[in-house]
């Protein structure tokens, strides 16, 4: 490993992908040790999973939240989308520095948060007096990249554009 640093330390993803798989392959060869092997390398798969889906809801956060700034014309909790959005895109970086096989499914896991991200906007919205016609307009028309949702950008104000 470079830096002397094992799998473990550097991916952890895709460190309990392969140990899910070795303890898999050990209960099969049937080793004699008293484990649970099945249900170990459940365990550990789990991990991995948990990591994702952590990924995706924090995706799904950062994207809920630009939409709110795109389509709301509310001024008072803009300042608290915004750090919500900051907060979160610096967990996603921390999760992808630590298991950096995760950016591999970021277009998967973008597609998915979006739609859960919408759906949780177009929940929250009207329930807080944000819904209008053009509202709704502004909401079906709103699409971000990869670098919206990651990168610096944040809406200024309702109709801003990305430049």
């Amino acid at each position: 490993m470079a830096d002397g640093l094992s799998l473990y330390e550097q991916d952890f993803v895709r460190w309990s992908e392969e140990q899910a798989h070795a303890l898999r392959a050990a209960g099969i060869s049937g080793t004699n040790l008293p484990l649970d092997w099945d249900n170990l390398a459940e365990k550990i798969d789990g991990l991995g999973r948990s990591l994702r889906s952590e990924l995706r809801n924090r995706l799904a956060t950062i994207i809920e939240h630009l939409l709110k700034l795109g389509v709301s014309t509310a001024a008072d909790p803009r300042g608290g989308w915004v750090e919500t959005v900051m907060r979160e895109r610096i967990e996603v970086e921390s999760l992808l520095d630590e298991s950096p096989s995760l950016r591999a499914s970021l277009p998967d896991s973008l597609d998915r948060a979006e739609r859960k991200a919408r759906k949780l906007a177009e929940v929250s919205l009207p329930r807080h007096g944000e819904w209008s016609p053009a509202a709704s307009r502004r909401f079906g028309e709103t699409r971000f990249s990869n670098s919206d949702v990651l990168g610096p950008w944040l809406p200024d104000a309702v109709g801003s554009d990305r430049s």
